[in-house]
């Protein structure tokens, strides 16, 4: 089954009324004002979904910047959302689906099937010529049952014990070590593979199709078979790397913590360069 509603399909349920629950993850990393871009204008029907209050929680800085939030707690916002059991979700944000990839994560880790990144998103929807709605919406509160654990996560110690191909999400230059705007120590888990996840989008945005993805993933030596883990910066667009692992036919685990949590850690070893040709305690 696809992850993936393009604008046409998405256009074509609503137009038939066919019932789909819509999130607007409108967050970029540096921008606290994505409810204000969210009442400027989102897609009709579409309820905002807060990264920081709802798709995450808050704990000490070796848990990373966004641990995931309680199970009690996410299925209180499932609620909330308006998701009922057999429902057909959409999420989308403004940002290539980095955002809004974390939301269809934790909801398939929840269990809830059917939901979809929308392709290309906000800016696919506007390209269509589609109207926008202004203002906050809501909606009736949902009955979906959320159970955590049907996807894979590992914490630092299975980090650093994994056997099989473990994925760096973050922009080339923050895995060799070269900058870092955001977590204590600079560089990567040694034995990752740097694998920015903006290498699997199209220009406009789009994720490139399977067969690409798949040998981008070949590249990196992800194979049938292969036991492949991800993690980023905060444990937010590894799930983007997910999502385009999935549409290439890989299954992947996720670190939550991701570098936040690592980098936090003393004695976590750190490499860097782009080959991690050196690594310290």
């Amino acid at each position: 089954m696809s992850i993936l509603m393009n604008v046409a399909q998405l256009q074509e349920r609503t137009s038939a009324g066919k019932r789909t629950v819509l999130l607007d993850v409108r967050w970029v990393l540096g921008d606290p004002h994505g409810h204000d871009h969210y009442l400027a204008g989102h897609i009709p029907g579409a309820v905002f979904v807060d990264m920081d209050a709802q798709l995450a929680s808050h704990g000490r800085p070796e848990d990373g910047r966004h641990p995931l939030p309680t199970e009690a707690d996410f299925a209180q916002t499932v609620r909330t959302w308006g998701i009922n059991g057999g429902d057909t979700v959409v999420i989308y944000d403004d940002a290539g689906s980095a955002a809004a990839a974390r939301a269809w994560w934790l909801l398939g880790y929840s269990g809830i099937a059917n939901v979809y990144l929308l392709d290309g998103g906000l800016a696919a929807w506007r390209a269509a010529g589609l109207p926008l709605a202004e203002g906050e919406e809501t909606a009736e509160p949902g009955d979906a049952v959320v159970r955590y654990g049907a996807k894979e996560t590992i914490d630092s110690d299975g980090a650093a014990a994994w056997a099989g191909i473990l994925l760096d999400a973050r922009a080339g230059e923050r895995y060799r070590g070269e900058v870092e705007p955001m977590d204590p120590r600079a560089g990567h888990i040694p034995g990752a593979v740097s694998a920015p996840t903006t290498e699997n989008l199209a220009p406009d945005k789009t994720f490139l199709p399977a067969a690409w993805l798949g040998a981008r993933f070949a590249a990196l030596g992800v194979a049938p078979g292969s036991s492949v883990a991800v993690y980023c910066g905060s444990g937010v667009t590894a799930a983007h790397q997910i999502a385009a692992l999935e549409i290439a036919g890989f299954k992947a685990a996720l670190y939550p913590g991701s570098w936040s949590a690592w980098s936090n850690q003393p004695g976590r070893p750190v490499a860097t360069g782009a080959d991690g040709d050196r690594v310290e305690g």
